[in-house]
């Protein structure tokens, strides 16, 4: 059992990267085909894909009685890209600050934190806290639609190029992938977390939300390498935002659900204490124009030290 549990875990993670790829390019693609812009493509439709396997496994381990692990997926994905994410590609190559991104999308950023975490801190998500992050969500899209219009996807380039025929089987194909993947990504990782006697917040954090991190690391490091790291950082804070606003409220809409005592001591500080350090590195670093390999290092040796501090708890 443990070894199908292993599989259905690593074959499903990689489904899952694979076929969010084909349902963002197919539903882009089909967007441009009906004639939205890309800026609005990029902020919409882009962004909300890219979130879309951490939303569809918070929803599958919901909907089985696993809200432990869809938590851990949305606090540990932002803790990962903040840390392990931003951490490696510095080291790769120092990452340009945006002065657009500080004044705009890190102060949005801090600030859905810091509700995140207070709707918490009462030790439960209940469905009004869920429907109080969607709308955070949609006065956060209008927010940053009235910008000056200038973004990194506003460029038709970053859409794929398709007939509406292809587009259409591509969003249609990487949907049904999605929630195929997600299921046995689920499935493997409960049996896994109860073979080891380890709670699915433990999974959640750690192998569930590296492995839906991956796009992003692969993505950061590849642009790293080819000059084009300055998208990095823009793509994190995003990330982050859609897991607190989009993926967090989940387990709240299917039951009122309690929240781990170790989320509250934690994994919750961690994450806001890592938003607040991203911000602060920004700040200091803005004359120099980037965060380098020094403050790289800086975040790659937090993530290893929190995760040998839920190593620890685990065998508690």
């Amino acid at each position: 059992m443990i070894l199908y549990s292993a599989l259905a875990l690593v074959f499903g993670l990689g489904l899952l990267v694979w076929s969010a790829d084909r349902f963002i390019d197919g539903a882009a693609a089909t967007a441009r085909n009906m004639g939205m812009s890309p800026l609005l493509i990029g902020m919409t439709i882009i962004s909300i894909g890219t979130s879309a396997p951490e939303i569809l496994v918070s929803t599958i381990a919901s909907m089985g009685g696993n809200p432990g692990l869809a938590i851990g997926n949305a606090l540990g994905s932002n803790i990962a890209n903040i840390a392990m994410v931003l951490g490696i590609t510095a080291i790769v190559a120092p990452l340009p600050i945006n002065m657009k991104l500080m004044k705009k999308e890190i102060p949005l950023l801090l600030g859905i934190t810091l509700i995140a975490g207070a709707v918490l801190l009462d030790g439960e998500l209940t469905l009004l806290d869920s429907f109080i992050l969607v709308g955070c969500l949609v006065l956060s899209l209008l927010w940053l639609f009235k910008g000056d219009g200038e973004g990194e996807f506003d460029h038709p380039e970053d859409i794929p190029e398709m007939d509406s025929k292809k587009a259409w089987f591509w969003l249609i194909i990487g949907l049904i992938l999605l929630i195929v993947s997600s299921r046995m990504l689920v499935w493997g990782a409960v049996n896994i977390a109860q073979h080891f006697g380890v709670s699915d917040l433990v999974i959640g954090l750690t192998i569930v939300a590296i492995g839906t991190s991956l796009p992003e690391l692969a993505a950061s490091v590849a642009s790293a390498l080819k000059n084009h790291h300055e998208i990095a950082l823009g793509n994190i804070v995003g990330s982050n935002i859609f897991n607190l606003l989009a993926v967090l409220p989940v387990p709240g809409f299917f039951a009122a659900t309690a929240v781990d005592s170790d989320v509250l001591s934690r994994d919750l500080p961690t994450m806001v204490g890592l938003t607040f350090l991203l911000a602060v590195l920004i700040v200091l670093m803005r004359k120099k124009g980037s965060i380098s390999r020094m403050e790289g290092g800086l975040l790659a040796t937090i993530y290893a030290g929190y995760m040998y501090v839920i190593y620890l708890s685990a065998l508690a």
